[in-house]
This record gives C-alpha cells, structure tokens and sequence, in this order.
C-alpha cells in the first residue's frame, strides 16, 4: 500500500513546505484541501496549476486526490452542487490528481431515500465529465452517510465507474459498523482509505496513529487479507483543533506504525 497525509493537517503551509515534509517522512502522497484560504484551490488559474504539478512531480510525490466539501445529497438546486464539482474534477486533472473528494450533506430536513436520490441524480449526471477528464469522484463515508451500507444505496443506483466511495474509518466507526462490514459493502467502489485516531467519540481531537480508539489494526488487517492494495491517507484534521499536536513531528511515527500493522498483517 501507499501512504499519504491531508494537507488538512498542514493548514495553509505552502506547497514547497508540504513536498518537503512528504520527502523527509517518506510520504508517497498528499491529498490536497481544496479550499480558499489552502495554497491550491479551484480560483488557481493555469499557469498556476502547471506550477504545482509540475513541483510534485519533480519532488516524486503523488497528488492523491483533491478534498472538496461539495455536498451532492444536499437538500436544493442541482445546478450549483454541479457546478461545485465539475469546478473540482477540471482542477484535479490539470494537476494530474485521479480522485475528488465529495461530502454526502443530506441534512436532516428531508428523508434518507430522498437524500440518496438527490446525490444519485447529480452524481449520475457528473460521471460523464469525470470519465472525460479521467478523474473518479468520491462519496466519503461522512455526516448523512456515514456507513459504508449507506454511500452503497447512492453508489449501487449510479452504477458508474467514476464515481465511487472514500472510507473514512472514523464515520464508520461512529456509525457502528465494522471494518468487514464496510469493506464488504465498499469494495466494489472503493477508490483509497482514510485514517486517523481519536480519543472517543465524544473527543475527537485528532491523536498521534495508535494511540487512539478507532479499529486501525482491524481496518488494515481486512484490507490486507482481501489483497486491497490502494492508498492509505492520513486525514489529521489539525484545522479544526488547535490545540491538537503539529502533525510534522508525527508524520514518521505515523508511517512506522501503519508499515508495522500492515507487516503483522502479511
């Protein structure tokens, strides 16, 4: 497997200074937060995308995926939702990036099936510009959706290639489902995996990996044994904790502690 982290636990660092903690941790990937106050976003003009691109591909760091915060299953007009993300997928394959990151957004103002039909009928509708651009958009397992059973119903009905699902193994947990039973429910579309730590689900200040609750070793265990060999990402959500440890001290031991779980494994 391949290992990234999220610039998320990283906020604003420039793109030079991101590059240089994946090199110095031994980091293959960088999922980018695409978002305004992020050095790479969807205001980026050509120019300016060539430019970064070009700077990961001369460090020899992937791109992994573009993190946007559309909401597909939310509640209202599809034509922005649309837009959102197609504003997302052009900037993934100017960067050369295979994945864009989408939220699920159902809210609580209208009915599951209602939700999974609203990010079914736009997801549909975004496949085609995604297979042109050769970008895969991914429902993560998050908020309204947050088990693997659940971004299934959405992903089942598209029945697209491009379009396919993210494991976040903190909302799975939360929503109390197992790793086999994600992965089993996830499999078919699963594009890569996020990974993290928390205290409880009461506290989810962001922890070192392995020092936290969330099933980890039972997550790579399921992965390993059924031969999946994507990315893992870790999603250290820094951005909105504080107080949270800098994630640059942690980056390695990060790295070491999933290397060993995945060498206990086989």
């Amino acid at each position: 497997m391949k290992f990234a982290f999220s610039t998320l636990g990283v906020p604003g660092l420039s793109v030079p200074d991101v590059l240089r903690l994946a090199v110095e941790h031994g980091y293959h990937g960088v999922e980018l937060r695409a978002h305004p106050e992020e050095p790479v976003h969807t205001g980026l003009g050509l120019v300016e995308r060539a430019d970064v691109a070009a700077a990961f591909k001369a460090a020899g760091v992937e791109i992994l995926g573009v993190a946007g915060y559309a909401r597909v299953a939310e509640p209202g007009e599809d034509g922005p939702v649309i837009d959102e993300v197609n504003s997302l997928v052009s900037l993934a394959r100017d960067l050369g990036a295979p994945f864009v990151r989408v939220f699920p957004g159902g809210g609580t103002e209208q009915s599951a099936a209602d939700a999974d039909a609203t990010a079914a009928r736009r997801l549909g509708t975004l496949a085609r510009s995604a297979a042109d651009a050769g970008v895969r958009i991914l429902v993560e397992t998050h908020d309204s959706h947050r088990t693997g059973a659940d971004v299934t119903r959405v992903l089942g009905t598209v029945g697209h290639r491009q379009v396919g699902a993210l494991w976040d193994v903190m909302h799975t947990w939360l929503g109390d489902e197992s790793p086999v039973d994600t992965f089993a429910a996830l499999s078919p579309y699963l594009g890569y995996v996020q990974v993290k730590d928390i205290a409880s689900a009461d506290d989810k200040t962001p922890l070192a990996l392995g020092t936290g609750a969330l099933p980890l070793a039972e997550c790579l265990e399921v992965l390993s044994a059924e031969g999946w060999d994507g990315w893992l990402c870790w999603e250290y959500e820094k951005r909105w904790y504080e107080d949270a440890a800098p994630l640059p001290g942690l980056l390695e031991p990060g790295r070491e502690y999933l290397s060993r779980l995945l060498s206990r494994s086989g």
